[in-house]
């Protein structure tokens, strides 16, 4: 019996190292991060020069961080090891390993809201420093719901494409994924869930966030017939092959500042079967001489944003966020509107997309287009996923008049 009691503290003892072992590496990472590069890639580099770390450390690891980064501008005065063990107990959901062995009061109460955890550890009013630009939002957004949703992992968003819905979701279910269907078209998988190998992307499904397969909703009612259409800041070509299934019949012309982008988006239309179209290098932010006569029917406008929206899967950037570069990006969206406007015909469609939360970005653009272009609004709505684990969106829908 003593030599089983002897085991067993010896094992107790082996593991509260090694957790406390994940916080030292935890704390040490988050020491020398500075935000300048996202940190996906720089903790695969970080782990690929310290061989030490087996699988389930670096996942562990990994998750502390991220944790950590959700947390935002909130308890900063707090010790990085509470700091994170605090985090860790508002973001999950289920009974972690961790918590139980080092702060098992809370890993008993993993399953309450996060509301209700919030107002366990957060007796001081703190967590609404996670988000510290509410002064900025859009209007429409629920400030302490959006501010909590910071806090939960987003999901792993699909559409399926026309004619392979019921395909995609056999083939999911025969893997033994589980997924939540939103609309026939839109399915939503934890984040973590490895598809490659059972959907064919591109091909059967694209991955795409819930709201931005909802700007499909402003384009419904412009797609139909012979368009000629310039998705203008494609990047990877999401919104061009929601358009292109909608009518496969738009003459369609893409285009990006980056050119490695542009590599991507040739593979991904190669896969989607889309054939025709042009695509070219160009930077929206100067005049646009090939350009010079060329008109189009509908103009997507997918502008470079903070991104604000989309911080639920790049915490990171919540914590690192300079206020003053808002100004910063909306400079760019106009001197990129007022490039591509221009090239709008009469009674031509000018859709206009951030995944920014912030007004100055989404309302403050639109105003520009209007009062420097003369152009209407249709639509204009703020695309919230804050609800539904997905991102949150801005669009505004166009029309040029005859």
């Amino acid at each position: 019996m003593l030599a089983i009691r002897r085991r067993r503290i010896a094992f107790y003892f082996y593991l509260m190292n090694r957790y406390f072992s994940y916080l030292n590496s935890a704390k040490e990472i988050l020491s020398v991060y500075d935000g300048v590069e996202p940190f996906a890639s720089f903790i695969k580099k970080y782990f690929a020069k310290r061989k030490k770390y087996g699988s389930k450390d670096r996942k562990q690891v990994s998750h502390l961080c991220y944790c950590y980064f959700r947390l935002g501008k909130s308890f900063s005065d707090v010790p990085p090891e509470e700091r994170i063990l605090t985090a860790v107990f508002l973001c999950s959901s289920q009974s972690n390993e961790i918590l139980l062995e080092l702060r098992p009061a809370w890993n008993e109460k993993i399953h309450l809201t996060v509301e209700e955890k919030c107002s366990m550890v957060d007796t001081q009013g703190t967590l609404l420093k996670l988000f510290p630009f509410i002064n900025e939002l859009s209007e429409g957004i629920e400030t302490k719901q959006f501010i909590l949703s910071h806090l939960i992992q987003t999901d792993l968003f699909l559409r399926l494409r026309p004619g392979k819905e019921k395909i995609v979701k056999e083939k999911l279910q025969k893997a033994g994924f589980l997924f939540d269907e939103f609309t026939k078209s839109c399915i939503a998988l934890p984040n973590s869930s490895g598809i490659d190998g059972i959907v064919e992307l591109n091909t059967e499904a694209v991955v795409q966030d819930f709201s931005s397969q909802r700007v499909g909703e402003l384009l419904l009612p412009v797609a139909s017939g012979p368009l000629s259409v310039w998705d203008c800041c494609a990047a990877s070509g999401g919104k061009s092959i929601m358009l292109y299934d909608l009518n496969p019949a738009i003459r369609l012309t893409v285009s990006d500042i980056r050119e490695s982008i542009l590599i991507n988006l040739r593979k991904r239309f190669n896969e989607a079967g889309i054939k025709k179209y042009q695509s070219v290098k160009i930077d929206l932010t100067q005049s646009i001489p090939n350009f010079k006569h060329q008109t189009f029917d509908l103009i997507i406008c997918d502008a470079p944003c903070s991104g604000s929206g989309t911080w639920g899967r790049t915490p990171e950037q919540l914590s690192y966020f300079d206020e003053n570069r808002i100004d910063d990006y909306t400079s760019l969206q106009r001197k990129i509107v007022s490039n591509t406007v221009p090239h709008l015909k009469p009674g031509g469609h000018f859709l206009y997309v951030t995944c920014s939360v912030f007004k100055k970005e989404n309302e403050g653009v639109v105003e520009i287009i209007e009062k420097d272009f003369g152009l209407n609004v249709i639509r204009m709505d703020v695309l919230k996923g804050y609800d539904k684990k997905a991102d949150t969106m801005f669009a505004a829908l166009l029309q040029k008049p005859l």
